[in-house]
């Protein structure tokens, strides 16, 4: 985080949480929280004055290229609450206009300044890229050190055995969690906490405990042999660790169709996610754009299904190439009058595993199926080939799609050929939108 147009997901803002109570604590701070003042720089730092339990107000003032912090609560934690709750406002919309600091906090950032501008003689020196390259290597040292704990839990978990993960409970990976968390490694934080609540998830458990588990060894292996990955590949180990992507990633102007959205919800609530799929008329290239609320608010970007716009995307590093931001939009959102373009399932499959080569931790790839047929069977649906023998299985694993969404599926068939946005995964194919032979109106599935 190193300025205010840089902004951390929420998601990322709340793994830098000490524990779960702050985490909650935080999430409601960055909703309707009672600040009297909030504000930032351009230089990259922001500040706020919040209504404390006290007749006093707390001070608060975070500098992003840290990050770092600065609070008058009492609190011992690391950050504290206040200032989870400020950097959660700033990831959801910003914090205004850039502005002057007030003296209490532009003190406390010159103070910064001037202590990391200065050598152990005494002497200031400029800040130059050797620091920066060595605070770099810094990071990817703890990181490191980090990988190698969390390799030594994994271990652990295979010696001892899957079974009694049950009864050991939540704890412990939560613990893992935050040790991750001060190795400065939010991607592996979330991972492991996910990693922790399989258990809970009914039948059949256990053999996605030993999924994750491998993807998670995968990735800490990957890390840890970076220097010897292709440059995609190791911007895509960068990223699912939590590091920010460094570098431009690729502009790309196109007229954008929209062709899904939908909003999960974190198993704690404290975050509604927002995926929105989009496919370039041009090129053909799919982008998907995340939008995060925390608790309490919805996330602020809405783009309806079947309205095209003419906009340019800025493509992340990493990611498989699908990540992207929404840049400058050049004309007004329009309907759209045309039915995407559909692959057999055969295709789509080789699309999923030629990105799999990219990230091999990609839960889903995005594919327009057609003409396919829903056919319900003893092992659950699948979506066949209109033309020919091939057929993939309906997930409902993904999208927080439900059963109703499958029979709306079958409805607008009638048993017959149908064109279908969804995600291709290792699970089978979740359906999301849909499109009715001779209509261009898209039906987005619940």
């Amino acid at each position: 985080m190193t300025a205010q147009g840089d902004r951390w997901t929420a998601e990322q803002v709340l793994d830098l949480a000490p524990d779960d109570a702050s985490r909650k604590a935080g999430g409601r701070l960055g909703g309707a929280g009672p600040w009297l003042q909030i504000g930032g720089s351009a230089s990259g730092s922001v500040w706020g004055v919040c209504k404390g339990s006290g007749s006093k107000p707390y001070r608060t003032v975070v500098d992003l290229a840290g990050p770092a912090y600065k609070c008058s609560c009492p609190s011992r934690k690391f950050p504290c609450k206040h200032a989870l709750g400020l950097l959660l406002l700033w990831s959801a919309e910003g914090v205004g206009e850039p502005g002057e600091a007030p003296e209490w906090a532009a003190q406390w950032l010159a103070d910064r300044a001037a202590k990391a501008a200065r050598p152990a003689g005494g002497r200031a020196a400029p800040v130059d890229e050797e620091a920066a390259r060595k605070r770099a290597e810094r990071r990817a040292a703890r990181v490191g050190a980090g990988v190698t704990e969390l390799e030594q839990r994994l271990a652990d978990l295979l010696r001892g055995g899957l079974a009694g993960q049950e009864q050991a409970g939540y704890a412990g990976w939560e613990e893992t969690a935050a040790r991750m968390v001060d190795a400065q490694a939010p991607g592996l934080a979330g991972r492991v906490r996910e990693l922790g609540t399989i258990p809970s998830c009914g039948p059949g458990w256990p053999a996605r405990m030993l999924e994750e588990a491998a993807l998670l060894h995968l990735l800490d292996r990957a890390w840890l042999g970076a220097a010897g990955l292709p440059e995609e590949l190791a911007a895509t180990v960068r990223s699912r660790v939590g590091l920010p992507a460094s570098g431009e990633g690729e502009a790309v102007r196109d007229r954008w169709l929209v062709l899904a959205q939908y909003d999960t919800v974190s198993p704690d609530g404290r975050l509604t996610t927002r995926r929105i799929w989009l496919r370039g008329s041009a090129g053909g290239r799919p982008a998907l754009v995340l939008d995060f609320g925390p608790p309490g608010r919805p996330p602020g970007l809405a783009l309806p299904v079947g309205l095209v716009l003419e906009a340019e995307m800025r493509f992340r590093p990493g990611s498989a190439g699908l990540r992207a931001d929404l840049g400058e939009r050049f004309a007004a959102a329009v309907p759209c009058t045309e039915v995407p373009a559909g692959v057999s399932t055969g295709a789509a499959l080789e699309a999923y595993g030629a990105a799999l080569r990219e990230d091999p931790w990609l839960e889903s790839w995005p594919v327009v199926l057609g003409p396919v047929v829903p056919i319900p069977g003893e092992l659950g649906w699948q979506l066949a080939d209109a033309e020919g023998t091939s057929a993939l299985p309906v997930s409902l694993t993904g999208g927080g799609r439900s059963r109703g969404g499958l029979w709306q599926l079958a409805a607008l068939s009638g048993g017959g050929p149908v064109t279908v946005f969804g995600e291709c995964g290792h699970r089978g194919f979740t359906p999301l939108t849909a499109w009715q032979p001779g209509s261009t109106e898209p039906v987005a599935l619940s």
